[in-house]
């Protein structure tokens, strides 16, 4: 089974191999799996005596942030980064909690960049509960994902500096990744703040008054960044708006100089095709200057009629 473990007592860890994290009861147990396999789910419910609705929960496809208190613990679901690949619709894995007093159980199916964090935190001995750990899955992943949203709205400040007409296709379609990826990552943020807040102010001895503090502080900085996304949402919407507003014009530019470029030949051609009929009676037709002529007629009135149009102010 994939995962890892570790036994925390007395400031000091020990990493152990998961079979043997839950025989010791006088240390903090921390339990990692990595999994989502049968086997996972007979070890949550033979091994660490989790009742059925806990280990559903667990070990369920479809998750979304939440916080459920079950007896004398406390189930947590947080949404989180990942380097692996994931739906594009879907940009955050999930890792779901178990805490109760004494240990701490944690199941993900992609590998959280937090993981490694907290990991470390173990490791330099700043865990001693499992609030501590709690704590340090919230801080971790907001800590993560608040320089992405910070690099969406840097993305998008470039896309307004650079708005020109000439550049509308390649800002469209940074407009709308960027809109996209906001949409994506609020579904997730305002769900997890609800369920940082409920977790802080969950009965149970084992949530000191720190660890609520510092929950209650990730649930801050996740409605931060909630905000922040819906700003980028509203900005990403009057950005596509302005862009749409810049094609239009280049359309109407556009249809502009080919309404006048025919309003030029309409004369012309009504004369040239005049001209050109193949009957008896037309004017001049016989004659050796007549060419020149109609030609010269041709001129004057592609003047005449583009001299109109420059006084009209219709190629500004």
């Amino acid at each position: 089974m994939s995962g890892f473990a570790y036994r925390i007592a007395g400031g000091k860890h020990e990493k152990v191999a998961v079979k043997d994290a839950l025989e010791c009861a006088d240390a903090m147990v921390w339990v990692h799996l990595s999994t989502n396999a049968e086997h996972a789910q007979a070890w949550l419910r033979d091994e660490a005596k989790l009742s059925e609705y806990v280990v559903e929960a667990l070990t369920a496809n479809e998750t979304r942030p939440r916080c459920d208190a079950f007896d004398d613990g406390a189930f947590l679901n947080l949404r989180g980064r990942t380097e692996e690949q994931l739906d594009p619709s879907d940009m955050l894995a999930s890792v779901r909690i178990w805490a109760e007093r004494g240990r701490t159980i944690s199941v993900t199916r992609k590998h959280l960049v937090a993981t490694d964090s907290v990991a470390a935190e173990v490791e330099r001995g700043c865990v001693s509960d499992p609030g501590d750990l709690i704590t340090a899955f919230a801080t971790a992943i907001t800590a993560d994902l608040d320089p992405v949203v910070a690099d969406l709205g840097d993305d998008l400040d470039d896309c307004e500096q650079q708005l020109d007409a000439s550049q509308v296709f390649a800002l469209r379609r940074n407009v709308t990744r960027v809109r996209v990826e906001a949409i994506n990552y609020r579904r997730f943020l305002n769900p997890q703040r609800a369920a940082l807040e409920k977790l802080a102010t969950l009965p149970g001895e084992w949530l000191g008054p720190d660890d609520r503090a510092h929950i209650a502080a990730a649930a801050d900085r996740a409605a931060r960044m909630a905000e922040e996304l819906e700003a980028i949402r509203e900005r990403s919407s009057l950005m596509h708006e302005a862009l749409t507003d810049l094609r239009a014009e280049q359309l109407d530019q556009r249809g502009l100089v080919i309404s006048i470029a025919a309003m030029v030949f309409l004369p012309l051609t009504f004369v040239t095709g005049l001209y050109g009929m193949n009957v008896e009676g037309l004017w001049f037709a016989k004659e050796p200057w007549a060419f020149d002529a109609i030609v010269a007629l041709c001129a004057a009135i592609a003047i005449g009629v583009t001299g109109w149009f420059v006084a009209r102010h219709w190629f500004r």
